[in-house]
């Protein structure tokens, strides 16, 4: 990611954008711009091309709030992942480790926010004491994923360029968490926010500015401007490589580059290469069709495995752009989570039997699925990470996703569900007939469309599959609830684990797997609400996620993942059917440096972010 070379300041190269402002000292030269070490990028490493600054790119998205993702797409991080998803230091110079207890980052001197003001320990400094530890701020305290069984770090600021995060116990998930799609954002513009906080500034002068903006007290205020991830504070200073230019809301928003943003080519030519960004917003059913129509240079959010055949008719048309298909980065592109929380106390203990589980896996025709819904282009079988994972094993993906039917029967003969009725169909011990009603967020037309396969399997070993769509927030609350006995989702967002990946998705510690909200519940409340996981498999994912916790170097980290995606191939708790389903891209004939083949994963990898959008150019400087 970095660059072995250094350059002399004078061969920094002032960008047209920014040049008129330069020339009447609104802005001082590039060269004081950038950081005294700027992050130099190696493109040639990449196998990508030296751009030209200029142009506009236009892209879609369907909710005035998805802006955001603007600094998803950026991918300014203090620590970031590169092309093999490792991670590397970004906004930051460096950072030590020490044995995951102590980190110790170093920021670029002369770095600075948008606006031309230092990025310095300050910042950090200003976050933690003034922000994260302030009651009227912020009432429940710093944020969980600083918090080691409890415990808050101790964080100290020795001079302007470092900041120490120290805690007694290790805390392996703190650098990966930086990394993420949205990061937790442990620096503020804090020369900025002083304006707006009663520490730094006098009480007549906030009261006006509170009155103004109509709020009730100066922390509604500071909060209501205090959103790095949101990006709808306009006068907020960022480190993302492009800067919101749009005020209000907007159909269309404006972002343009940030003229203090700390990359720049080998040449000396500072990112992002491309000067301006405007992101539409339109009802979702329409970027398909938008985008046929070329109104997009670089979309993916908001286009399905369906769009294909209108993507590739407006392309063989002459439309000026060309579609690609990315891989999803999540470990199974449809997955049926049988609740094994379901209030319904005879499904609940039939759901419990493995056997069970094995059975509807292994009567499911996965390659049919594979074939009508996607071409053959995906993997079929159950859920497991993915291939760019170093924790892939084929026995894993194929485990219990056979096509076999007889074997399903035989199985659930054996769990005691023989008796039959008339038309086949399984009695339940009660006596009602085995009806497995399966809740969708009815969102996806693949998903139902893989139900209806799935519908004809489950009847050839004697369960009647009862198919029921539902609003996305309704289906998690009734899952949440205990009412749904099986909801369908994607598989785990994570397709992509490494050994620096928290494991904890792998656990009961979370109500959103499907699977075991009210044991995810137990966990989230520290036992207030929810049920203590009594499943001896589930309890030894918890032991093993403690242990990963605790330990210090990555051959024990990768084991532990070994082990707990073993019980998960074994005890088959989200069923999934097909992964590495293909994700299209349109992109403009005229942008370079996009990847042909990439993954398209929210995390790790923030979609476009880990391919890195500031250096994608127009060929001749024009989308």
């Amino acid at each position: 990611m970095a660059h072995a070379q250094t350059l002399e300041r004078s061969d920094y190269q002032e960008s047209s954008f920014w040049k008129s402002e330069v020339d009447m000292d609104f802005l001082p030269p590039v060269a004081e711009r950038l950081p005294d070490t700027p992050l130099i990028v190696d493109l040639a490493a990449k196998g990508r091309s030296f751009g030209v600054q200029g142009g506009t790119l236009n892209t879609m998205v369907s909710r005035s709030k998805d802006i955001r993702q603007m600094v998803v797409y950026g991918y300014a991080r203090l620590v970031g992942y590169d092309d093999d998803y490792n991670l590397k230091p970004d906004l930051l110079l460096a950072c030590e480790n020490d044995g995951n207890r102590k980190f110790t980052m170093r920021l670029r001197p002369g770095h600075k926010w948008s606006d031309g003001s230092p990025f310095t320990a300050e910042d950090f400094r200003y976050w933690w004491e003034d922000v994260a530890n302030n009651p009227l701020l912020n009432p429940a305290g710093p944020p969980d994923f600083l918090r080691v069984e409890g415990e808050v770090p101790t964080v100290t600021f020795p001079d302007e360029t470092t900041v120490v995060y120290e805690w007694s116990k290790p805390n392996p998930n703190f650098m990966q968490s930086l990394a993420q799609a949205r990061p937790p954002f442990i620096y503020r513009p804090s020369a900025y926010l002083k304006q707006f906080h009663a520490d730094f500034t006098a009480p007549e002068a906030l009261e006006e500015e509170v009155d103004y903006a109509r709020v009730k007290s100066w922390a509604a205020l500071h909060n209501k401007l205090d959103n790095m991830y949101k990006f709808d504070n306009h006068e907020l200073p960022t480190l993302q490589p492009w800067m919101n230019a749009s005020s209000g809301k907007k159909i269309r928003h404006q972002f343009v580059r940030n003229p203090f943003y700390h990359r720049i080519d080998s040449r000396g030519v500072q990112l992002p290469y491309i000067d301006t960004v405007e992101m539409e917003i339109v009802s979702g059913g329409l970027i398909a069709a938008k985008s046929n129509a070329g109104e997009a240079d670089l979309q993916a959010r908001g286009l399905g495995f369906r769009d294909i055949p209108i993507l590739r008719k407006g392309e063989n048309e002459g439309g000026n752009y060309r579609s690609v298909l990315w891989q999803s980065g999540a470990a199974s592109q449809i997955a049926i989570y049988p609740n094994l929380n379901v209030n319904d106390p005879v499904w609940r203990e039939v759901l419990r039997n493995v056997r069970v589980r094995r059975a509807l896996s292994l009567a499911i025709n996965r390659r049919a699925i594979n074939k009508a819904l996607y071409f053959k282009l995906g993997h079929p079988g159950a859920m497991a990470v993915l291939e760019k994972s170093p924790f892939f094993e084929d026995k894993m993906r194929s485990a219990w996703a056979a096509y076999d039917p007889e074997l399903a029967n035989h199985m659930l003969d054996a769990a005691g569900l023989s008796e039959k009725d008339a038309y086949g169909i399984r009695y339940l011990p009660d006596g009602r007939r085995m009806e497995l009603i399966v809740e969708t967020a009815g969102e996806r037309q693949e998903v139902e469309n893989a139900l209806q396969i799935i519908t004809d399997d489950w009847n050839d070993i004697g369960i009647k599959l009862i198919l029921r769509p539902l609003d996305r927030d309704i289906l998690r609350n009734r899952v949440f609830s205990g009412t749904t006995m099986a909801s369908v989702w994607y598989g785990w967002d994570n397709g992509l684990p490494g050994p620096y990946t928290s494991p904890s998705y792998l656990a009961p510690t979370d109500q959103t797997f499907l699977a075991w909200p009210k044991w995810g519940q137990y966990h989230q409340t520290s036992g207030q609400v929810g049920e203590h996981p009594d499943d001896p498999a589930a309890k030894q994912l918890m032991h093993l996620m403690h242990d990963w916790n605790n330990a210090t170097d990555d051959a024990t980290r990768s084991q532990i993942w070994h082990d707990m995606l073993m019980i998960h191939a074994e005890q088959v708790y989200g069923i999934g059917l097909v992964s590495g389903a293909p994700q299209p891209v349109v992109i403009n004939r005229n942008l370079r440096n996009v990847p042909d083949k990439a993954i398209w994963a929210w995390d790790p990898g923030a979609h476009f972010g880990v391919h890195r959008v500031d250096e994608f150019y127009f060929e001749g400087g024009q989308g």
